[in-house]
């Protein structure tokens, strides 16, 4: 795959696929499995926290491993090797029972799915700005809700015929080959131009960028306390497992046009503008998912989840290769490290809390404290046009 090969359609749908196997599944098919990995392993919040945790610090050693210039001209062979890589990471988790063994998976399943998300992503922008398409990054990123909503259809489904966790995982790893297996057929294979492969020049930092990364970074932990325990949320609540799977459905299918949601406002209010309307946005769901308690809650923050978290993390990307647009994969993977930082501490901080207090309250308003703060470091700065 290159960037001068395909159609942009082809492109932006090859990227949703992508996004939806080692995002929307390989990545938060945890949050409506955990529920049942707690009950049947006897899983505390912190231990799922610990195993969220893991994961985002392979996300995160991923994002770094992607920063350097190794990768110029191998772009398909990292997304089609990272792609088979998570699939096989997800079924694995349904073989073993060990702690350790937890750790050392989704540890590996981040890396894989940081170097498919930044790959990726890199190469869908670059065709799609040549092209003058950047509108079809929506289908691109819409990818993690679709991969969301599938997840927790499966997981309903096997709920209803009486299925493990463990089947979960199984299951979830058979979608994910699918899509691999899809990738594989749309993402042609790169031709010699006969030109030397370009490396990206260093980062060079400004007060924008730090501001931009340090937010991002807060984004990352503020949104990831609902995301990885929002089904765990509607189970201490006491709602049926069929509601649990509802939600995180609602979830996903709020994400799939956000997107496209978001980049419609910010072209009325700017990039950066939206970016904090959509950390207030949600701040509100983050609250709301504790706070008004029964169905109506988690719905809430479900929907408030899956409608911001994926359109703000694009705007995010969008806004800081503007920036740098000097060094557009090394921008992505510098806040990919942030975010993935943020995440790290996230789950871990909600999982300790949540034991020590007995609910999800405590951590989850620190989280909403975070997206407060993410959204006004960023609101006031100007986006610079293009050359």
């Amino acid at each position: 795959m290159n960037a001068d090969s395909g159609s942009p359609l082809k492109i932006a749908i090859a990227g949703m696929i992508g996004m939806a196997a080692v995002m929307g599944i390989g990545r938060f098919v945890f949050t409506p499995i955990l529920p049942g990995m707690m009950n049947g392993l006897s899983l505390s919040a912190a231990d799922g926290g610990l195993i969220a945790g893991a994961n985002y610090l392979g996300y995160l050693a991923g994002a770094l491993l992607a920063s350097g210039g190794w990768g110029a001209g191998r772009e398909r062979a990292v997304v089609l090797i990272g792609m088979f890589a998570s699939t096989a990471l997800v079924a694995a988790m349904a073989y073993t029972t060990e702690m350790a063994a937890f750790l050392a998976i989704r540890f590996a399943a981040g890396v894989a799915s940081a170097l498919v998300m930044i790959f990726l992503s890199s190469i869908v922008f670059d065709r799609l700005a040549r092209s003058g398409r950047d509108g079809l990054t929506a289908l691109h990123f819409g990818g993690v809700g679709l991969g969301i909503a599938v997840s927790s259809l499966l997981v309903a489904a096997l709920l209803n015929a009486g299925a493990d966790w463990r089947q979960g995982w199984i299951w979830s790893g058979a979608a994910s080959l699918v899509a691999a297996l899809a990738l594989v057929i749309l993402v042609e294979k790169t031709r010699s131009t006969g030109q030397q492969r370009i490396v990206e020049p260093k980062l060079r930092l400004d007060p924008q960028l730090v501001r931009i990364v340090l937010s991002y970074g807060l984004f990352g932990f503020g949104y990831v306390v609902t995301a990885t325990f929002l089904v765990a949320i509607v189970r201490l609540g006491e709602g049926d497992r069929l509601f649990e799977a509802w939600v995180w459905l609602a979830t996903g299918l709020a994400g799939i046009p956000s997107v496209w949601l978001w980049n419609t406002v910010a072209g009325r209010i700017g990039l950066f503008k939206a970016y904090a309307v959509g950390c207030g946005v949600e701040l509100v769901g983050v609250v709301g998912s504790v706070s008004l308690g029964g169905y109506v809650g988690p719905l809430i923050g479900g929907v408030l989840l899956g409608a911001t978290f994926i359109g703000v993390t694009a705007l995010g990307l969008q806004a800081s290769r503007r920036l740098a647009a000097h060094a557009p994969r090394r921008i992505i993977a510098l806040m990919t490290a942030s975010f993935g930082l943020g995440q790290i501490i996230g789950p871990v901080m909600a999982g300790y809390l949540a034991d020590w207090t007995g609910s999800f309250v405590l951590p989850s308003m620190v989280a909403a404290a975070a997206l407060g703060i993410s959204g006004a470091l960023v609101v006031n700065i100007a986006v610079p046009r293009r050359a």
